[in-house]
């Protein structure tokens, strides 16, 4: 990413379509999907689409048709902006798994801009407990940590190990202490392993490292596959291994006995839908969620996406519009 892999230009506000809100953009946060769409791992659907998907702002125009929002609202735009709506998995109600979504950031212009739109049902209405900078990083890294912790079937008081530590593991591990869980985090940044014992995890240590005792669910947040089997080794019998990231390098072949017998189970998570998003903002606001940020200027997205990329980003990197 020498030199950046960014390039500033100069747009007219978009226009909002039949059914959409343009939203002033306050604040957006920096994803790690942002790093892996800049530094080419995933490739970008629309040549030259403007990034950015944990966008907050306040609506300033409605498209034709409107009707939920109103100007002056503030509202959210996430990874997920719309489906079809009439897909088999739409249907019943798996909307994350439609056959014809579309992405902020990826197919159509997300939120390093000033002004983004948006279908007006696909816009988060935010809680009040929560400003612009900190309430960014729950519309992915939050609601995407949400999803992939249910997927990991963690038992009522069981024992979590999260791999990884960054925007959203140090939000799904609060819900996870929140509900009775015991945490032990595997990471290889001093930094995050420090945040997670100040947020109350039970052990931090180094990402290859063996958990302390035996784990009934893990969720891998790294985008590296050599970890999926370690953390399966790591599972007690009938444990499940949750893999969060839209990206993941290549994994090494499993041994099925040591890795997948007795009922070890590896699962993915694949975006969201807005029931998802819809509750890990109401439950962000009863935790309270203690949402760890890095504010970086409009101009310095570069920075952030190289800071990210070394990281050093502890919680969540925001650009702050104004």
């Amino acid at each position: 990413m020498a030199g950046g892999p960014l390039v500033p230009a100069d747009r007219p506000p978009p226009e909002p379509r039949p059914g959409e809100v343009r939203v002033r953009v306050h604040a957006c946060g920096v994803c790690r999907t942002d790093l892996h769409l800049a530094e080419g791992d995933l490739a970008p659907r629309r040549r030259d689409v403007t990034p950015g998907h944990e966008v907050v702002g306040v609506v300033d125009a409605l498209g034709p048709g409107t009707s939920l929002v109103r100007p002056g609202d503030r509202v959210g735009i996430a990874w997920l902006r719309s489906t079809c709506g009439v897909c088999r998995f739409c249907r019943r109600g798996d909307e994350n798994l439609c056959v014809a979504p579309r992405f902020t950031g990826w197919d159509d212009d997300g939120g390093f801009a000033e002004y983004a739109c948006v279908r007006e049902d696909f816009a988060y209405r935010l809680p009040q407990g929560f400003d612009d900078e900190h309430v960014a990083p729950l519309l992915c890294s939050g609601i995407i940590g949400y999803r992939a912790l249910r997927r990991a079937r963690l038992p009522v008081r069981g024992t979590l190990g999260i791999y990884g530590f960054g925007a959203s593991a140090h939000l799904a591990a609060q819900i996870a202490l929140h509900e009775g869980a015991t945490v032990h985090v595997l990471t290889r940044s001093a930094d995050a392993r420090r945040l997670a014992l100040e947020l109350g995890c039970a052990s931090a240590g180094d990402a290859y490292d063996d958990p302390p005792e035996p784990l009934d669910a893990a969720v891998l947040f790294a985008p590296a596959g050599e970890l999926v089997p370690l953390a399966l080794r790591a599972l007690d019998r009938g444990g499940t291994l949750s893999i969060a990231g839209i990206h993941l390098s290549a994994i090494p072949a499993l041994d099925y006995g040591r890795e997948l017998f007795e009922e070890r189970t590896v699962t993915s998570t694949t975006a969201n839908t807005r029931a998802d998003g819809h509750e890990l903002l109401a439950l962000a606001t009863r935790i309270p969620l203690r949402v760890t940020t890095v504010p970086y200027p409009f101009d310095a997205a570069d920075r952030a996406l190289t800071d990210l990329a070394n990281d050093r980003v502890s919680g969540a990197a925001v650009l702050m519009m104004r």
